[in-house]
């Protein structure tokens, strides 16, 4: 009999692979969603600080996101 294939979700502490570094991001170059867009800009306007760059990357905004919401104290 095979060893099934490990699943992740079974993992006793599932979120210990979850966090990823975003510039190792398979997709991380490619422009930031619009979620990601909209997200960016709530979080800037309520620091009072300049909206997003439009060009960014997935894993820019996502570092971006990160900043200001550890500078809001989320």
């Amino acid at each position: 009999m095979t060893k099934p294939a490990h699943n992740p979700e079974l993992d006793e502490h599932p979120a210990s692979n979850a966090e990823k570094d975003p510039d190792n991001w398979v997709t991380g170059g490619e422009p930031m969603t619009g979620a990601q867009a909209s997200y960016l800009t709530t979080l800037t306007e309520e620091a009072h600080v300049e909206p997003p760059a439009e060009d960014l990357t997935k894993a820019e905004a996502s570092k971006q996101i990160d900043a200001a919401k550890g500078e809001l104290g989320r």
